[in-house]
């Protein structure tokens, strides 16, 4: 066969394989207001710099009437690119190829790119769009998918992993996305459950629909699976590319710095009046940390979900840090379970991929009550004392207000090795707060006194003189320096220079048994 012929030939091969489950399913695909596997890597990647693996690659089933279609590529779209000249290597389901199932060559192609991402150092993003294991083929499906959530979890910790839920994911399916480290999903075509439905009315007699079940709202608020929540298949992917440029390739790299346009010594004369003197009055954490970090850019992760704890990525004097906050106008900011486990994991993926943690601490404490008890706080809370302690990243920590109990400690307390670590004037660090250690301390006193409401806010006050102040904790050490609030943002800059070359090492182990 002639040269022009094999040409012409691999041309009709080329498009066959871009219609993936051709034109009308394509029709049907923009009608449920989705795009397809190819209309999303385009708008993920760099314009242009999509290199393409396998596309003539074919399923091998015989029965059921499979083998008289065999779609050049199969169900999924797979390859490498950019993404502000960085690579990354993607695969994106095709959901007009057999409902996007997962099949031995589909799965053989998305473990071919994970496989690469992790021999050359690059993130890797998956594009969920999937009806889930190919019936027909079996326990070969199955296979596929025991391959890939094995590659997920030796990748853990050395490239980044970013799943987008864009169509159904369930079953066996939403493990994968599960063990990456991050989850974004679109509102109301972006599912995970893992029984839909009808089996859970079948087998509970309960009535939920898809999306009170397993969409984007639901587990960005109330299960805490997916980390952002976003209105369109186009921000949503916008909001990817945001997400990895704070992000390094791997876990030997540093996080790429980019050139700096706000200056280093800025002073905020706001930092002076946003922070209350009364230590029960709640304020936005967030308007805080826009005025320290870099032209006030905030990415917050696991927004709708444990808000009580803020945790995001932004830029200090042009290098990128993961932030950790409390949240005093929700629940005073307390430590509870599900805040607990958010902070946890934010703290150890900055520390898989060298991102210093810039910690700002308001904390009253744990949360009490029976139901956190039961529901394991002590477990849930030590996740991020192990998390923290762990950590050999620059740890630089501020003391807005208050550090009371064990929450002070663990909120990168010099403790549990904080490299640097500042408190604000008004910062209160103790036990637990003035009120009730003097209801404690002073229980006697106040029961004999002949003005006990008198008596009980003297001794409050001398409390606080004597206690809830930081200089206590900075005679000893433990705070680095007491500062004004209005030098935050030089103080952590020059602090996070001095620990560039910071080296901190564990003790030799095969791995901590985090309290899960």
């Amino acid at each position: 066969m002639a040269v022009s012929d094999r040409l012409a030939e691999l041309g009709k091969l080329r498009e066959q394989s871009r219609l993936g489950g051709g034109a009308k399913r394509i029709e049907q695909q923009h009608a449920r207001g989705k795009l397809t596997a190819r209309e999303r890597i385009d708008l993920l990647l760099d314009r242009g710099s999509f290199q393409e693996l396998d596309p003539f690659v074919t399923h091998r089933a015989t029965e059921f009437g499979l083998g008289e279609q065999k779609p050049p590529g199969d169900a999924v779209v797979t390859g490498y690119g950019k993404v502000d000249g960085r690579t990354v290597f993607v695969f994106s389901q095709d959901f007009t190829v057999f409902g996007g199932s997962l099949s031995e060559a589909v799965a053989e192609k998305i473990c071919k790119v994970m496989d690469l991402a992790m021999k050359n150092g690059a993130p890797v993003v998956g594009l969920n769009d999937s009806g889930g294991a190919r019936i027909q083929e079996g326990v070969v499906s199955l296979k596929g998918y025991g391959d890939i959530f094995l590659r997920n979890t030796l990748a853990s910790g050395v490239v980044p992993q970013i799943s987008v839920i864009m169509g159904p994911c369930a079953g066996g399916a939403v493990y994968s996305p599960a063990i990456t480290d991050f989850i974004f999903m679109v509102r109301g075509t972006g599912q995970m459950y893992i029984t839909g439905p009808d089996v859970i009315k079948a087998v509970t007699g309960e009535e939920v629909t898809h999306e009170q079940l397993g969409g984007a709202d639901a587990h960005a608020s109330r299960s805490g699976v997916a980390h952002f929540a976003i209105d369109s298949e186009q921000a949503c992917l916008a909001q990817v590319r945001r997400l990895i440029s704070f992000l390094p390739s791997n876990n030997m790299e540093d996080p790429p710095a980019v050139e700096p346009g706000d200056d280093p010594e800025r002073r905020d004369e706001a930092l002076l009046s946003l922070v209350p003197g009364d230590p029960v009055k709640p304020y936005e954490m967030r308007e805080v940390i826009s005025r320290i970090v870099d032209d006030g850019d905030f990415m917050e992760v696991h927004q709708g979900f444990a808000p009580s704890i803020i945790v995001g990525f932004a830029r200090m004097n042009g290098r990128p840090v993961g932030v950790v906050a409390q949240q005093p106008s929700v629940l005073a900011g307390v430590l509870d379970v599900d805040s607990s486990d958010k902070g946890a994991r934010f703290v150890r993926f900055c520390d898989c991929f060298n991102i210093p943690l810039v910690t700002l601490c308001d904390v009253p404490g744990f949360m009490p009550g029976s139901s956190q008890e039961y529901g394991g706080i002590i477990r849930h809370g030590a996740k991020l004392i192990f998390a923290y302690a762990e950590a050999t990243v620059p740890k630089v920590s501020i003391i807005t207000r208050k550090a009371y109990g064990g929450a002070y400690i663990v909120m990168s307390s010099k403790h549990l090795r904080g490299d640097i670590n500042y408190a604000w004037p008004n910062a209160e660090i103790a036990v637990m707060g003035p009120e009730g250690a003097v209801n404690i301390i002073f229980r006697d006193e106040i029961a004999k006194a002949a003005d006990k409401e008198a008596t009980r806010k003297r001794l409050v006050e001398e409390y606080k003189a004597k206690f809830a102040n930081p200089y206590q904790a900075a005679a000893r050490g433990f705070i680095d320096e007491v500062i004004d609030p209005r030098d935050s943002r030089p103080k952590i800059i020059r602090a996070l220079e001095m620990l560039e070359n910071k080296r901190d090492t564990l003790p030799p182990k095969k791995h901590g048994n985090i309290p899960l």
